[in-house]
């Protein structure tokens, strides 16, 4: 009898591994009693894998900002080297202009232009068109930034507008006088010479037009016609001297 019962446990137990065996499972990998059961199968990590991150885990691309300006009076301090007593316009004919211009670096920058008051409809409406098209601007501030010094600002290829000065080799008031003029990229639009001589040594391959390069003026261009369609006129026109860099209130 202790014979029959003896066999039939090693064949119950012979049965039991067999079925553990069968069902992927040992009696080492069973959780203790009351544990939780974790099981993932190879579809779920297949899922895991390849699910999209959540939302908010990756920044998403968004447009530039679109174009904007503002119109500000002027203080006497933002204009402290640039204007004076004495010259064609009051200080409260000045008008600030900041707005958003388009950069070198491909991005989107903010900037200002002093000009005249009546002068930044003109001014808002060009430069909204050449943000809209991304045409580059290397840097737009005051003049005053560089103690109202021309060549200065000019040499940092700055992007300028009113400055009480008189119209280079002329005893009479410039255009920038005025605030009806404003200079546009000056190192790659230069002035230049009867001769073909230019002042400012950054600007001596720009000095032919045309020229196939970023933030370039060339006779008849969009630019050109950009200002023309406002009534102004382009420097690059003139005959003998060619100012590239400059457009003003009816071409002077």
């Amino acid at each position: 009898m202790r014979s029959i019962q003896t066999t039939l446990a090693v064949t119950t137990a012979c049965l039991m591994a067999c079925l553990a065996t069968a069902c992927g499972t040992t009696t080492a990998q069973r959780p203790a009693s009351g544990s939780p059961v974790s099981q993932t199968s190879a579809a779920d990590e297949t899922v895991q894998e390849t699910a999209p991150p959540a939302p908010g885990s990756t920044p998403s691309r968004t447009a530039p900002p679109k174009f904007s300006a503002t119109v500000s009076k002027v203080t006497r301090e933002q204009v402290k080297h640039s204007w004076r007593p004495g010259c064609p316009v009051p200080l409260d004919g000045l008008r600030m202009i900041t707005m958003t211009y388009w950069g070198f670096d491909d991005k989107p920058h903010t900037g200002k232009l002093v000009v005249n008051k009546d002068a930044t409809e003109a001014i808002t409406k060009v430069f909204g068109r050449l943000y809209d098209w991304r045409w580059p601007i290397y840097k737009m501030e005051p003049v005053n930034a560089y103690k109202g010094d021309d060549f200065d600002s000019i040499d940092a290829n700055n992007t300028s507008a009113f400055n009480c000065r008189a119209a280079t080799g002329s005893s009479h008031w410039s255009q920038h006088a005025y605030g009806r003029a404003v200079d546009i990229n000056p190192r790659e639009n230069p002035y230049v010479s009867a001769d073909g001589s230019v002042a400012h040594k950054n600007a001596r391959k720009f000095a032919k037009r045309p020229v196939d390069a970023p933030g370039v003026v060339n006779p008849g261009d969009r630019v050109v016609k950009a200002f023309a369609r406002v009534g102004w006129g382009w420097g690059g026109d003139w005959s003998g001297i060619k100012d590239y860099q400059h457009f003003s209130a009816g071409g002077n």
